[in-house]
């Protein structure tokens, strides 16, 4: 998840607890006033029949004139009990059925004189009053129906509001945040454009002193430090290829006339030819950090040309063959697209060269029968080149690391090597936008997959 959508989900999410718990506290806030609303109706509506009892002069034959004539004031479904000091019922506005009331209710008032129970329906208000010297136990029980029925209204109104402010707020957080943060979106897309190959880009830097310009400044004096040290460490390899160079040219040389001499031991000449190998690899190995030395990742497709692979694969074998004689080749094109097949990709020859010269000593150095294959597969879109050869195989716990600099297996502790050849080749290719893989589909056998696109 983006950071612009994490900071405008926080947002949101934080928004709707408080919106929720402002609609929250408006709702129980709203039900404390609508059940203290009906309760002091109902006092009144207690006060009211308490009033009439006192001034009444015989209460039972006045009560139902009295009712009847004040019905615009009764609670909705309103049933009024009134009982003497006796807890005898000497009145009701329940006409058409028995009516039951709670006897402990009528016990409860004697130590609590004022009942109200709102969790039961209907709600009831109970009182005990002493009237003209006498008790009357009145209970009093309606519907807030009205109440109730707002409170309902409320609660559609707030749910209905706590979402659609919850959409729009995670909108507008969103849109915001995306604003806000464009200056360090366009900085990262600045910054991904500088690779190690490229450090001379300076990112833009606005005339401001908010974050995202110090945090602009402050990487391009980083582009800067890190170019001068890359600048110089491909100085030095170049100098020092060039100048390593000359002299191993000279030994090479040396060593070539000294074999053509006949004089020398059967051990002497296996010692100089071992010699000669081992300087043709030095040599190899200094061609190749002078030649990635020229070359930028993002700049040598500029010089790109059309290259065949075949004639590649041919000219570094040939070269191999000069120091290894006993190295065989077996040449293959995929028999499914061998008519229709180009060969072409898109490259530097001298660099793809090196690539397979160094896939095939490592053929030749650690085969057991000296042979090589080469199968070719080409489609519409990609070329992939397969070198397999027969002997000890990479243990899966050192293949990871099979490419890295200066990293040789347990079957190569024995056998002369930099361990930089795989590098090179890994290099080679990444300039190439290319890819290679190991793998061993059998026992003693290594397989190099090179993936080439058109």
């Amino acid at each position: 998840m983006s950071l612009k959508r994490k900071i405008a989900l926080t947002i949101s999410i934080a928004f709707s607890l408080l919106f929720g718990m402002v609609m929250a506290v408006i709702y129980l806030s709203f039900n404390d006033f609508r059940r203290d609303e009906f309760k002091e109706r109902f006092r009144q509506r207690l006060e009211f029949t308490s009033h009439f009892i006192s001034k009444s002069k015989d209460f039972e034959e006045e009560a139902p004139v009295f009712f009847n004539e004040n019905s615009d004031n009764i609670l909705l479904n309103e049933k009024i009990l009134i009982f003497n000091e006796k807890k005898e019922l000497i009145y009701s506005t329940i006409k058409d059925r028995n009516v039951i009331w709670d006897s402990a209710m009528l016990k409860e008032l004697d130590k609590k004189k004022i009942i109200y129970t709102e969790k039961t329906v209907p709600e009831i208000y109970a009182a005990l009053r002493n009237i003209n010297g006498e008790n009357y136990y009145i209970l009093t029980s309606a519907f807030d129906t009205n109440g109730k029925s707002k409170l309902g209204y409320l609660k559609y109104l707030l749910i209905t509001a706590y979402v659609m402010s919850t959409m729009l707020i995670g909108f507008f957080s969103y849109y915001f945040v995306e604003k806000f943060l464009r200056p360090l979106e366009d900085l990262n897309k600045e910054i991904s454009e500088v690779t190690a190959h490229k450090l001379t880009t300076q990112i833009p830097v606005e005339q401001s002193n908010d974050e995202v310009s110090v945090l602009a400044k402050s990487f391009n004096t980083m582009i800067g430090r890190l170019d001068d040290v890359f600048q110089s460490q491909k100085d030095f390899t170049a100098s020092a290829s060039h100048e390593i160079r000359t002299p191993i040219t000279r030994m090479a040389f040396q060593l070539e006339n000294l074999i053509k001499f006949e004089e020398h031991s059967p051990e002497t000449l296996s010692s100089l030819k071992q010699i000669q190998r081992d300087v043709y690899q030095l040599s190899d190995l200094t061609n190749s950090l002078l030649l990635l030395t020229k070359f930028d990742k993002e700049n040598i497709q500029s010089i790109y040309e059309e290259v065949r692979i075949d004639e590649v694969i041919f000219e570094a074998f040939e070269a191999v063959e000069k120091s290894y004689p006993q190295l065989k080749l077996d040449f293959l094109i995929n028999e499914d697209n061998s008519e229709n097949a180009f060969l072409m990709i898109k490259g530097i020859q001298s660099l793809l060269v090196i690539v397979f010269i160094n896939l095939f000593k490592n053929a030749a150095v650690y085969s057991d029968n000296t042979e090589v294959n080469v199968l070719i597969t080409e489609t519409n879109d990609n070329l992939s080149v397969e070198v397999i050869s027969h002997g000890n195989t990479i243990p899966e716990e050192e293949q990871a690391k099979l490419f890295e600099a200066f990293t040789r297996g347990n079957n190569a502790q024995n056998i002369a090597g930099s361990g930089l050849g795989l590098r090179i080749v890994k290099r080679i290719l990444e300039y190439h936008d290319a890819d290679i893989k190991y793998s061993s589909p059998e026992d003693y056998m290594n397989k190099f997959t090179l993936f080439f696109k058109k």
